[in-house]
């Protein structure tokens, strides 16, 4: 405990995150009036994973980690995309 280092992030760092995160949401909604077939999801998808990044190194202070830690949540994230896609490919060849 004595080596743990406090990350101090600003106030205005966590507003600009929020501000971004709605915007997202805002783009993601939207795009759900927009007809692109089967891009659709993966356009969701996609937005879904930028909004995750964006909490998990900020809110989550994941960038100030080692990175072992760092390697162990990507690991974890790629599993989970391997997941879905293999999901994916079973709905659209049905």
């Amino acid at each position: 405990m004595e080596n743990e280092k406090n990350h101090i992030v600003p106030y205005s760092t966590f507003l600009y995150v929020l501000a971004i995160l709605i915007v997202l949401t805002l783009v993601s909604v939207t795009l759900t009036q927009i007809s692109l077939g089967a891009l659709t999801v993966a356009a969701a998808l996609f937005i879904a994973a930028i909004k995750s990044s964006f909490v998990l190194s900020i809110f989550m202070h994941l960038k100030f980690e080692s990175k072992m830690l760092v390697l162990m949540v990507i690991a974890v994230i790629l599993i989970i995309c391997i997941v879905i896609f293999i999901t994916l490919l079973d709905y659209l060849y049905r």
